[in-house]
């Protein structure tokens, strides 16, 4: 009827920090009663993320699981998913992925009972995860019985018309993070710099790099570029990696190699902590092999920080203007990685203007941008667009 609310649910893995203002800001939409369902509360095997449950202000549920690990496989059984449709029956179902046993229920559920159903991609073309010729076809399967999609940015978006999915059904809907929290807290450590730094034992000048410590991150091609600034450079600027993972206690013996020098493990920082890092480093750097999209570039944008970031990084099209707000650079080459971090280092001038230019170009990727992709792609008809 009209004024009516539209009920839009949304299948989410778990509960993702970047994800929780993005859904609160599309609970604030007028013509939406949105619901999210969550697969698991976290993944304590990969993510080491506090949940900020007291920042929740959109209607959720968390369904029973059980998560195990078969090889390289990261597999997610749920029970409840079907007793959570029958009782919120939405009217579009926006799922986050094909990958887990609920996503092809929720998919089954929907086409049985006409409801509209969006496929949240975040894949590009340049991921590297190896997907047998089976796994391919159950994925265009998959993809064939959505009704709709929406991508995060314009890697994600070329990925799926190379798959043969018509544009005009493709809808846009940055990857973000709370902009606006990361700047303040950014803000305000500067405020109080020294203290800062000697509580996180932080050097006076470094090179940032946060997230997952394996090889695929590229933290080798890091450590190596690092180990190629002139001497007189590493002197005054050291390395620091923020985050853990399975390639530390070779990356730590590499470093103990590099003289002069330093290379600080800041060990797994949560937001708060990782927000100080960003506010005092001078550049951050994204050195990975593959990535849907890299949203600790964000995070270093919205903190003011040029960012130097690989050509396969699915933001590096949308957040990073190769020259003015940072550099793009090809993956696994330690030579173009060490040039445009020595050009970042010694041009104090060109720093100023790209922390300038990344605070205005994240602006536009905003948790309410992403939410009103999100509504455009739920309901079309609605008055949504997919530009």
């Amino acid at each position: 009827m009209p004024g009516s609310k539209r009920r839009l649910l949304i299948l989410s893995e778990i509960i993702a920090p970047y994800r929780i203002p993005v859904f609160n800001a599309l609970a604030q939409n007028q013509g939406i009663d949105l619901h999210v369902v969550f697969l698991a509360e976290t993944d304590a095997t990969l993510r080491q993320w506090h949940i900020y449950k007291d920042e929740i202000h959109f209607s959720y549920e968390v369904l029973p699981s059980w998560r195990f690990r078969l090889g390289q496989k990261n597999l997610l059984l749920n029970w409840g998913l079907q007793a959570a449709l029958k009782k919120f029956v939405p009217e579009t179902i926006i799922c986050g992925g094909y990958n887990y046993p609920a996503s092809w229920q929720a998919l089954l559920w929907a086409r049985r009972n006409n409801i509209d159903f969006v496929l949240w991609s975040e894949s590009n073309q340049h991921d590297t995860r190896s997907s047998s010729l089976w796994v391919e076809r159950m994925k265009s399967y998959f993809l064939v019985r959505c009704d709709r999609y929406v991508a995060p940015g314009k890697s994600s978006f070329a990925y799926l018309q190379l798959l043969g999915l018509p544009e005009e059904k493709i809808f846009i809907a940055p990857s973000v993070v709370d902009n606006n929290w990361f700047e303040s807290r950014a803000r305000a450590v500067r405020a109080r710099e020294h203290e800062v730094r000697q509580q996180l034992r932080l050097p006076e000048r470094f090179v940032l790099f946060a997230g997952r410590l394996v090889q695929e991150k590229g933290i080798f091609d890091l450590l190596e570029a690092y180990g190629r600034l002139e001497a007189n450079i590493r002197c005054k600027v050291s390395l620091v990696f923020a985050g853990d993972g399975i390639g530390r206690a070779e990356l730590e013996q590499r470093a103990r190699r590099i003289n002069p020098g330093t290379v600080c493990f800041a060990g797994f920082a949560q937001r708060e902590d990782l927000a100080a890092m960003y506010g005092l480093a001078d550049v951050f750097v994204l050195p990975t092999h593959s990535d849907p999209w890299g949203l600790v570039v964000n995070e270093a944008m919205a903190c003011g920080l040029p960012v130097i970031v690989t050509n396969v990084a699915g933001c590096a099209a949308d957040l990073v203007d190769d020259g003015r707000n940072g550099f793009v650079v090809p993956p696994a080459d330690p030579d173009k990685l060490c040039q445009a971090i020595d050009t970042v280092l010694r041009n104090t001038e060109l720093r100023r203007q790209m922390r300038t230019r990344s605070h205005e170009r994240i602006r536009k990727y905003s948790p309410e941008a992403c939410a009103a992709g999100l509504a455009a792609a739920a309901f079309p008809s609605e008055g949504g667009s997919n530009e």
